[in-house]
């Protein structure tokens, strides 16, 4: 006969709906990324309340997330230095002060990590579960399964409910590479139920016929399975990741063939395939503007200001090298470099510790480094997932830091006495 469990006191069920609370709000955030058609999204509605009531409810700042913290907001000031440059502001105080939003949501995510690392489980469903659903949206509206779905697609491109499938496509980036990963490392039950999910996140991504979006999978999956092929255990752990990788490979060809039966996914293909297109060569084209620009940034230490340089070159930077350099002054662009090698750097030293949260930190960091990648062909400096991902990634380094002082021996009596007559002499 087995006893009842004694009931909870107020003060313990007071926290357990606390702690229940909070892991909805910040599943509800993580979820509401995925959803960005209009701005305001609701994602912006809902962390400005949120960040604001963490704060105020004693949300701690841990000392390891100071880079983070310090790096963002001297990356944004050097936007105000920017800003002061212009004669007309125009939109420019909004566009700095969502960036200054941006900065606040990364240090926000990897607060809550660092307190918590559970959290790190409930923010991945969360974006897993929006990611899903956003790439079902992009694939009805390109397929047409829905009545008025085509609101989901532009220019014959897949792009789910965002403003555009080149930002559709990396978001759908971290959410494949963390269900690839429980593909190659899971046991089989873990595995089954993750192949249709990155088939439908895989699929939308092919269908945004976004280059930078392809070219970011496929780095990613293959750093990941370089990482795994490294820290892997035994000699069959790298024996079946190395075989579900080319069974992965070969699906993906074989689904390739299918889709390219369609005669307008194949004539989209064969447009977009190309390495590059008509709008980036040329006289005042992109590349061009690019390589211009970068003489142009020697004369403006202080920049010209938030999206201005699109307005006298005719085009956007499409490179956040060049965009950092002229939008946010040389200091920006400092801080934004520093940023960058800093969270690769921390990140990469405790990547392959045996730790609960290393799974999402490797997917975090190959993501992330894929989308420094990308950042040579696009402007990031506005993407949401971007800022969530930092946020990850520093969550951990302060989780691994925390680890190591409660790993570390506190001093002996007889030590902590010795010391004090030492330094009494």
């Amino acid at each position: 006969m087995t006893t009842a469990a004694p009931p909870l006191s107020p003060v313990d069920r007071n926290r357990a709906l606390g702690g229940l609370l909070a892991a909805s709000a910040i599943w509800l955030s993580a979820f509401l990324s995925g959803f960005v058609i209009n701005e305001p999204a609701p994602y912006e509605l809902f962390m400005v309340g949120l960040v604001a009531i963490w704060f105020l409810c004693g949300l701690r700042l841990p000392a390891a997330i100071m880079p983070l913290t310090v790096l963002l907001v001297v990356f944004n000031i050097g936007g105000v230095i920017s800003m002061m440059t212009m004669a007309d502001w125009q939109e420019a105080p909004l566009y700095l002060a969502v960036g200054f939003f941006l900065a606040f949501t990364a240090i926000f995510f990897a607060a809550v990590i660092a307190a918590d690392w559970r959290r790190l489980n409930v923010i991945m469903n969360g974006y897993l579960t929006a990611a899903v659903l956003t790439g079902f949206l992009g694939i009805a509206g390109y397929f047409g399964l829905l009545p008025g779905a085509e609101i989901f697609t532009r220019y014959g491109r897949a792009m789910g409910a965002f403003q555009d499938p080149n930002v559709f496509a990396p978001f759908l980036a971290l959410p494949s590479i963390w269900c690839l990963h429980g593909v190659l490392t899971r046991p089989l039950g873990g595995a089954l139920w993750r192949l249709p999910l990155l088939a439908v996140l895989v699929l939308a991504l092919f269908l945004s016929f976004s280059r930078a979006g392809w070219g970011l999978f496929v780095v990613c999956a293959l750093l990941l399975t370089m990482t795994l092929l490294i820290a892997s255990p035994t000699p069959a752990f790298r024996l079946r990741v190395l075989a579900l990788s080319v069974a992965a490979f070969v699906a993906i060809v074989v689904a390739l063939g299918i889709a390219l039966q369609i005669d307008t996914v194949r004539e989209m293909l064969v447009e977009r395939a190309r390495l590059v297109q008509a709008y980036d060569a040329g006289q005042g084209g992109r590349f061009s503007n690019q390589v211009l620009g970068l003489f142009k940034a020697t004369e403006h230490p202080f920049g010209i200001g938030p999206l201005e340089f699109g307005r006298r070159f005719g085009t956007d930077t499409h490179n956040i090298w060049l965009k950092a350099l002229f939008d946010y002054s040389w200091l920006g662009f400092a801080a934004y470099v520093t940023l960058v090698f800093w969270t690769l750097g921390a990140g990469l030293r405790i990547a392959l510790r045996d730790r609960p949260w290393q799974p999402v930190l490797i997917c975090a960091l190959v993501v992330f480094f894929g989308h420094m990648l990308v950042g040579n062909v696009i402007d990031t400096d506005r993407w949401r997932h971007l800022y969530l991902i930092m946020g990850i990634i520093w969550g951990c380094i302060a989780l691994e830091a925390r680890h190591q002082c409660a790993q570390a021996p506190s001093p002996t009596p007889q030590a902590h006495h010795g010391a004090v007559q030492t330094a009494a002499i």
